[in-house]
């Protein structure tokens, strides 16, 4: 909803009973409000309740000075009549507004109904929400009637004698005084009416004196000065091309909207200061894909070897044996078979990084410390990228090597089928994580089939071999949960570059990572650190399949 705010000449103040009095809306006459030239539809402005108005100060909601007493509508405007409050507020606005200081009602409506027509916008349906005491009038219609009545009476005046006298009109509009000084006469005072809407029953003589004062204004200026009055009537490309053309002929009104500035940012560069965002880009997030897909362990608080009691079969690649259960004939004997286990080992590793800061760029740059903030958000994204690759290289050294496969759709579905054979079989787990380097992720996003339909991107019910997307790294391929890790060792298609793993295979521990703050005390510097331990163990290496290209 748009809200407009304008303003009209004080028409009547009468100090006595505390009223204000004038044309608060005018019809069919263009006037430059807050939102630019606009033209009220007779009849556009409905009021709700004329009791509820009340009489602002310069459209401040917190500065009230009185209330509507009444709000009568005429062929060429809205009038409304104010009662003043006895508050020292209201007695400061109806002296400035006797003194002529403030000579303007502004009204303030919500336009619910409007149409464009050009030059100016056309207001066919409002809402009034507020009247408030201005310094002057703004529109075109009262500021020209203002000038042509002030030259008449001073014309008229001195068309009757050579020598100069005084008319003093003390009026209720605005109560404006014009002075003429003279040797030798006075005139009396003649007093308007404040009803906008009734013709003033004074005398005949009186009148002509009295009438050109009645559109007076204290203040008289153009409207392109106007603080509501629109810069420029350029508002669309159309205009700029129609004054480029009429600037070109010599037209000066042209010449000024479409001329460049004498003065610019680039001739002043020193009133141009560059001004820094706090947004931060990077392309170091990107989390830990790898551990994501193993197993995870919790890291004892001490020690830097771990041990897990381990029984794998001779099939799994290790050296322990497992209990046995054989079938015997009836009364014959039970077999004993011993249990061989042993230890898997895994060596716990600290990860670490640091970064020394002076004080100067901690406590004043910009940003009030955001530096820090950063500093300790890449340190964080350097940790989380190197623990994930040391946990690719160990799943790579640890994992069977898988069949010989092409990169094709073709071979990555060969692979899959390969792997889940290969887990099972010497694990007794399924393999359920794949995670690819971006090079085979790009071939699961492009894979078709022979008729050209997507593999791995389209859904039910055709073709749904599972589901990866440009805008995620995970996805699911042929029943896999896929994970596209950026830190494998190889970038393309090859030997390498993709793991299937049952997670039991596989077990990372960890601890929570941590900062250290140290203060130099001689330099007044101040180091930062992270730190971390890790270890993994590969339990079961036959349940690791890496990618084996032909």
């Amino acid at each position: 909803m748009l809200h407009l705010t304008f303003s009209n000449s004080i028409e009547a103040a009468d100090g006595e009973r505390r009223i204000i009095s004038g044309k608060i809306a005018p019809y069919n006459e263009v006037g430059y409000t807050s939102a630019g030239p606009v033209v009220f539809e007779r009849g556009s402005i409905a009021i709700a309740d004329a009791a509820k108005i009340k009489l602002l100060m310069q459209h401040d909601s917190t500065k009230p000075v009185g209330r509507a007493m009444n709000f009568s509508d005429s062929t060429d405007g809205i009038y409304g009549t104010f009662k003043i409050s006895s508050s020292s507020r209201g007695q400061d606005a109806l002296v400035l507004a006797q003194e002529n200081l403030v000579s303007g009602l502004s009204v303030g409506v919500d336009v619910t109904a409007s149409k464009p027509m050009g030059e100016y916008l056309l207001v066919t349906a409002a809402v009034l929400k507020e009247v408030s005491l201005v310094e002057s009038a703004a529109f075109d219609s009262a500021a020209v009637t203002d000038i042509a009545a002030a030259r008449a009476a001073l014309e008229a005046t001195m068309s009757n004698s050579n020598s100069m006298k005084t008319i003093t009109t003390n009026t209720t509009i605005n109560t404006v005084t014009t002075e003429v000084e003279t040797e030798t006469e006075t005139e009396s005072e003649a007093a308007v009416t404040t009803a906008p809407m009734d013709t003033p029953d004074v005398p005949a003589e009186k009148a002509t004196e009295a009438a050109p004062v009645e559109a007076a204004r204290p203040i008289i200026r153009p409207s392109v000065l106007d603080s509501q009055t629109v810069r420029t009537p350029i508002i669309s490309m159309a205009r700029y091309t129609e004054h480029k053309i009429k600037a070109a002929l010599g037209n000066q009104d042209s010449i000024l909207y479409v001329t460049a500035a004498d003065d610019s940012l680039s001739t002043n560069p020193a009133f141009n200061p560059t001004q820094y965002l706090s947004e931060f880009p990077t392309n170091t997030r990107f989390g830990t894909p790898a551990i994501d897909a193993c197993s995870r362990g919790v890291l004892p608080a001490s020690g830097m070897t771990i041990n897990v009691p381990s029984l794998v079969t001779s099939a799994g690649g290790q050296s322990g044996v497992a209990p046995e259960v054989t079938v015997e004939a009836e009364a014959g004997a039970v077999q004993n078979t011993g249990m061989v286990t042993e230890y898997l080992s895994g060596t716990v590793s600290k990860y670490s990084g640091m970064n020394t800061i002076s004080i100067e760029l901690l406590e004043r740059g910009y940003g009030d410390g955001n530096f820090f903030g950063e500093l300790t958000n890449q340190l964080q994204n350097a940790y989380l990228k190197t623990i994930d690759t040391t946990v690719l290289a160990a799943l790579i050294t640890a994992g069977q090597q898988g069949a010989t496969q092409a990169a094709t759709s073709a071979g990555i579905i060969g692979y899959a089928a390969d792997a889940a054979q290969k887990v099972y079989t010497a694990t007794g787990y399924f393999a359920s994580n794949y995670i690819a380097n971006p090079s085979q992720w790009q071939l699961l996003l492009g894979a078709t089939d022979s008729t050209g339909r997507p593999i791995y991107s389209a859904s039910q019910p055709m073709n749904a071999g599972g589901l990866t997307q440009p805008g995620s790294i995970r996805g699911n391929v042929l029943g896999l949960d896929l994970y596209v890790d950026k830190n494998f060792a190889v970038s393309t298609n090859i030997d390498d570059s993709a793991v299937i793993l049952a997670p039991e295979a596989f077990t990372v521990y960890q601890s929570p990572q941590a900062y250290m703050s140290v203060n130099v005390v001689s330099n007044l510097q101040v180091q930062v650190a992270i730190y971390g331990y890790m270890a993994t163990i590969a339990k079961m290496p036959k349940g690791i399949v890496r990618f084996n290209l032909t």
